[in-house]
């Protein structure tokens, strides 16, 4: 799908002014709306449907369901959480927010940013294969999770043992499990299928332009089941 046909198939969305990073120069930042707190199943009844699925089809995901899914994974949902910093809705160790969520659609990867609860445009093209499974090729949604090592020297509270690379390790390997879990959920709670996973690391790490301090952790891949 070239950058034409999907700012034809989605109205929706609010496209910012400004200039987008030289690595994404036909893609403009997108504006997502605003989450939703009501509908789908109950917590319990999520639990109860939750599964993975890896049979997930071609088909878009509505504006609205994008940004709550995006929301539930790890968004904002207080202004005021621990150490001065904004809560989300998933913990971190020391409230550092060390995850960051790529989002790659068929026009190309984007960086959640969940304070303005918008996709900033990084790369063009389509990245969708570097989830490492042939059905999440063409699924709509493919999210990579992605640790932001520098952002635990940033943290507001410096707990013992946060720069020790093996607690490190344990806490953002924890932290995906959170933010994977809530799309699990979500997913069940609307009837989409999701499915973890493993992914191309080396590849992606190239592709999307990451810094030494950031590191591919896994994917997960998100749509309609098929």
């Amino acid at each position: 799908m070239d950058r034409r046909t999907f700012l034809k198939t989605v109205p929706a969305f609010t496209f910012l002014a400004g200039t987008a990073s030289t690595f994404a120069e036909d893609l403009q930042p997108i504006t997502l709306m605003k989450p939703q707190a009501n509908g789908g199943k109950s917590v319990l009844a999520a639990l109860k449907e939750r599964r993975t699925n890896r049979n997930i089809s071609a088909e878009k995901l509505p504006p609205q369901v994008l940004s709550n899914l995006l929301w539930a994974a790890f968004g904002v949902n207080r202004e005021n959480g621990s150490f001065r910093g904004p809560g989300r809705t998933a913990a971190s160790a020391s409230n550092s927010q060390e995850i960051d969520l790529y989002v790659a659609l068929p026009e190309g990867v984007y960086l959640y940013e969940a304070l303005g609860h918008r996709l900033k445009p990084l790369v063009s093209g389509d990245f969708r294969r570097r989830s490492g499974r042939r059905s999440a090729a063409r699924a709509p949604v493919n999210i990579f999770y992605v640790v932001d090592i520098a952002k635990y020297s940033k943290a507001p509270f410096q707990e013992p043992g946060l720069r020790d690379p093996e607690i490190q390790r344990s806490y953002y390997y924890v932290a995906t499990g959170l933010i994977a879990q809530n799309v699990y959920l979500f997913a069940a709670s609307q009837g989409l299928a999701a499915h973890f996973h493993n992914c191309d690391k080396v590849n992606t790490a190239k592709e999307f332009k990451l810094r030494p301090e950031q590191r591919v952790l896994f994917a997960q891949t998100v749509g309609y089941p098929a």
